[in-house]
């Protein structure tokens, strides 16, 4: 098999500091209110989307537009399929913010295929780095009160104000960093790692990887961090083999992912045992909201809605219009806690893996995951299950399922699962050897003297 170099493209000086404030606009979710029923989620992120998506207006192909079009007409079927017809607006409007999300997630996949590798492997551990010195700065150089007051700021709701939680899980506040809430600082940086891990070109980039999620865990300890271990085995089993081809790797390789898998899933539950032991505790007691709303409550509920409404679920946004069943299921789970205040059913399920199935039902989530998926398939995207195994991990921590976060996630690992590809396409043709290494160069044999 024969292997071609071709010279990466690269992102101009203004593109990259587009990309600066997507991401940024994506870590922060700053939310303006553009009229009382319409908001305009993770603005920054949304502006500079908007034109990067002008700015590769010459590389849209139509059959990405069409892949495009028919996953928004599937949600719009999927809205009008829901019996309850008085809660239709409020589809409408979710409709219009997940278009918006899908869009800008398009315009940033474009704008990342045009960068090299290198590139945006400094761009993330740019960004890492950032939230890292951040957070301890926050913690132990008074950072804190700065970022304190841009907090009250920028938002008007859901401000994060449980200190006091903190001390007695971790030891410490856990910094925000410009953020509502301690949780978004460790997915920002759990995301922006291990977008770093799977495009930098480096040879020991998994020992620096989990250099670097071990730093988080003590600058920002969270249990967000630890889904990025739950994302090896599917990088190294989907992505990696596809570079050089999986055929070079084998039986054995895959077997020797499944062991390193296993590993990874006993490193993680020992991890999170031993250094969470105390909010384990308090979730094996009933006694942590914040897990259950993110991950036992969604679940149960999402159950739940499948077996009731299997049709077109709640519809998109529709949690209002199932606040009792959500109540009765929240009230049967021994997890739950009657003393909990509930002020907002939506600002109790924050998992978009399980609102995809609360908000569609089982038929109309079928439907669409399998629309998402040919238009992953038109975009060129070679590990369509990583991308989704990517999705749903970080699902578990975080919710707003019509919000650019949540596709700005599959698209990103879309973009970086080719960008992975760039390793070797065609120009001049060289012998390939297992694992891309070169071939090893022979002195020249000495001529013979002539008679």
């Amino acid at each position: 098999m024969k292997l071609n170099i071709v010279t990466e493209p690269r992102l101009g000086s203004f593109d990259l500091l587009l990309l600066v404030i997507f991401f940024a606009g994506i870590y922060l979710g700053v939310m303006v209110q553009i009229t009382p029923t319409i908001p305009f989620p993770a603005a920054p992120a949304g502006i500079a989307g908007l034109v990067l998506l002008w700015r590769r207006r010459d590389s849209i192909v139509p059959a990405h537009l069409a892949g495009l079009f028919g996953v928004i007409v599937l949600y719009l079927g999927a809205s009008f399929s829901t019996s309850d017809i008085g809660t239709l607006p409020k589809r409408f409007t979710g409709l219009v913010q997940l278009t918006y999300s899908l869009v800008i997630g398009y315009a940033m996949f474009l704008t990342l295929l045009q960068a090299s590798r290198r590139q945006l492997a400094n761009l993330f551990l740019g960004f890492s780095l950032f939230i890292l010195i951040g957070s301890l700065l926050e913690s132990y150089a008074g950072l804190n009160i700065v970022s304190d007051a841009v907090r009250n700021k920028i938002y008007d709701s859901g401000i994060y104000d449980s200190d006091l939680r903190d001390q007695i899980l971790y030891g410490k506040v856990r910094p925000k960093l410009f953020t509502s809430e301690p949780s978004a600082v460790t997915f920002g940086y759990t995301l922006f790692t291990f977008a770093w891990f799977m495009v930098t070109p480096r040879r020991n980039k998994l020992m620096l990887f989990l250099a670097l999620l071990a730093a988080g865990i003590i600058a920002m300890p969270g249990p967000t961090l630890l889904l990025s271990l739950l994302l090896l085995p599917p990088y190294y089993f989907f992505v990696l083999p596809q570079t050089p081809p999986i055929g070079q790797f084998g039986a054995g390789y895959r077997m020797a992912i499944i062991v390193f898998g296993s590993i990874l899933l006993v490193a993680f539950a020992v991890v999170g045992a031993t250094i969470y032991a105390e909010r384990l505790g308090q979730i094996m007691n009933g006694n942590d909201p914040s897990f259950f709303y993110r991950v036992i409550g969604p679940g149960l509920v999402g159950i739940e809605v499948m077996q009731h409404y299997p049709w077109a679920g709640a519809g998109l946004t529709g949690e209002a219009s199932i606040a009792d069943l959500v109540l009765n299921v929240f009230v049967q789970s021994s997890h739950f806690s009657a003393g909990w205040r509930i002020n907002k059913i939506s600002e109790v399920l924050t998992n978009y893996f399980w609102l995809h199935w609360i908000y569609l039902g089982l038929v109309w989530g079928c439907v669409i995951l399998a629309g998402l998926t040919v238009w992953l398939r038109l975009l060129g995207v070679p590990a369509i299950l990583f991308c989704w195994i990517t999705w749903a991990v970080f699902g578990q921590a975080s919710g707003a399922y019509v919000a650019p976060k949540t596709w700005v996630v599959l698209l990103l690992a879309a973009a970086l699962t080719m960008l992975h590809q760039r390793v070797a396409v065609p120009a001049t043709p060289v012998q390939s050897m297992p694992f891309g290494r070169p071939p090893r160069l022979r002195r020249p044999a000495p001529l013979a003297p002539q008679a």
